[in-house]
């Protein structure tokens, strides 16, 4: 597959206590009403880090600092090879209001819980890492 057919998407993992915050995306689009880490596709010449502050601001209004590399997994959709890379974020405030744009809703939730939830497959990948090493983590 040649270059231009090939791209990097990002995923936030930002966790509280014992808990990860997931999203509820809109009822539109290539994953509609599915549960997701925030984040998104890279912009060329575009950082990891760089994608997934401007993510979290453009999704929710919030500022994250970017951490550690947590997980990762590719996968094809359209045509296109995706590298998901899902990093650890730290919100740098204590969120209570979040301004949803791609979602319908925001919540904090148990990594051990997050298998009931109707995930994109690409994320599903993503949950059982985070399962695996949550201890390390």
């Amino acid at each position: 597959m040649d270059q231009d057919n090939q791209r990097i998407t990002t995923a936030g993992i930002c966790f509280k206590e014992n808990k990860v915050l997931i999203g509820k995306r809109i009822d539109k689009g290539a994953i509609a009403s599915k549960w997701e880490f925030p984040g998104g596709k890279n912009r060329w010449g575009e950082s990891v880090e760089d994608t997934l502050k401007r993510e979290f601001l453009e999704e929710l209004g919030i500022e994250v600092e970017v951490g550690d590399l947590l997980a990762s997994c590719e996968f094809d959709n359209k045509g296109t090879h995706y590298f998901l890379k899902a990093h650890q974020v730290f919100i740098k405030d204590d969120i209570e209001n979040v301004d949803l744009s791609v979602h319908t809703e925001v919540k904090w939730e148990l990594i051990d819980n997050l298998k009931d939830y109707n995930f994109a497959q690409s994320d599903q990948q993503i949950i059982k890492q985070l399962i695996k090493n949550f201890d390390r983590v």
